[in-house]
């Protein structure tokens, strides 16, 4: 799907998506990213420096939100910025189902052919990327 500047309004609702994290996710991105904090992989290290559990990176969280922004504009290169703010941690449990982030985006705001996508981001019904805003140019 490519967003099209006629077809684009304020209001205008990006597809949301479920994404599954699991602690096998958090492995390969760690090798790919080179951030292998323990916090990532050692439950003992986690709950040992206060939280609940292992916890997914926070980048990971970002780029997997950020595939509703490329779904919708059709091309990666659409994207002119996207910003972040982390809230709260991914809990990711050792199981086969993971941890579900939930991630939803609605066009806040159009100037001249960029749209304004305020992105909404979940995890267990709390919010976990606030501020989450990207600029997005339209076909």
């Amino acid at each position: 799907m490519t967003a099209r500047a006629a077809d684009v309004t304020v209001g205008t609702e990006l597809a949301g998506q479920d994404f599954s994290l699991t602690r096998a996710d958090l492995v390969r991105y760690a090798g790919a990213s080179g951030d292998f904090n323990p916090i990532h992989w050692n439950q003992r290290f986690a709950t040992e420096v206060g939280l609940p559990d292992v916890i997914g990176h926070g980048m990971l969280t970002m780029a997997l939100a950020g595939r509703i922004l490329t779904d919708w504009a059709g091309d990666p290169g659409r994207v002119l910025s996207y910003g972040v703010r982390f809230t709260r941690p991914v809990v990711v449990p050792d199981d086969d189902t993971g941890a579900v982030v939930t991630a939803h985006g609605t066009v806040t705001a159009i100037d001249a052919d960029v749209a304004t996508v305020a992105l909404t981001v979940t995890f267990a019904g709390q919010t976990v990327l606030g501020r989450a805003v990207a600029r997005v140019r339209l076909a």
